[in-house]
């Protein structure tokens, strides 16, 4: 399955909620699903009722285009967390979570996921001193993930120090702004990954 390169507002209009896609514009006057909130598709037409099926497809769908992963590699994820100890739901999202991509966008360098996967691929960031250009790479507790020296006098790195001070994140990561740099203190809970997500059916999708 090839990347999806078509209007993303679509995709948050199919789930029926705001997957936060296009960064700062979600949250203006601006964003596709507050004009326009209806499924895509053709208007004024009865939808059947959505079977238990339909439900958990919808809810793998959601999770996976949340972080911007394709199918095959959604599955793999799931693989791996079923064999991990625990919860396979939580530790499913606790992967996807842990990308380099999501917790460079969490930090706050970046105001999408796509923006971050962009800024991971380009070189701009570095883990514990090594440059990485991967950005499914699995950051672990205690790693450091910081603008690589060479960028850091970029303008765009320049203006996001504000933006870093100011930013929301989750108490399993440290930023310092100065520094361009943060830390993973510790593997979030699921308490700390989005409550709106119900990785539970996800498992029952793949459990049939």
């Amino acid at each position: 399955m090839a990347r999806y390169n078509g209007p993303v507002c679509r995709l948050c209009r199919r789930e029926g909620m705001k997957l936060f896609l296009k960064g700062d514009r979600c949250y203006t006057r601006k964003c596709g699903f507050e004009r326009r909130a209806t499924p895509p598709g053709q208007h004024n037409v009865r939808r059947r009722k959505v079977s238990e099926y339909g439900v958990q497809l919808r809810e793998k769908q959601k999770i996976r285009r949340t972080y911007s992963v394709l199918e095959r590699q959604f599955k793999r994820y799931f693989e791996t967390a079923e064999e991990r100890p625990g919860v396979t739901g939580e530790n499913l999202l606790r992967l996807l979570e842990t990308r380099l991509d999501n917790v460079v966008f969490r930090m706050g360098f970046a105001t999408s996921r796509a923006q971050a996967r962009q800024l991971v691929s380009h070189g701009h960031f570095a883990i514990n001193g090594r440059a990485t250009t991967i950005p499914s790479h699995q950051v672990r507790e205690g790693d450091r993930v910081e603008v690589r020296e060479a960028s850091r006098n970029s303008e765009y790195f320049k203006q996001s120090k504000d933006r870093l001070r100011s930013a929301q994140r989750p108490d399993w990561l440290t930023v310092d702004a100065d520094k361009l740099a943060g830390n993973v203190t510790a593997l979030p809970r699921r308490d700390q990954m989005p409550l709106e997500l119900n990785e539970q059916l996800v498992v029952e999708y793949y459990s049939r």
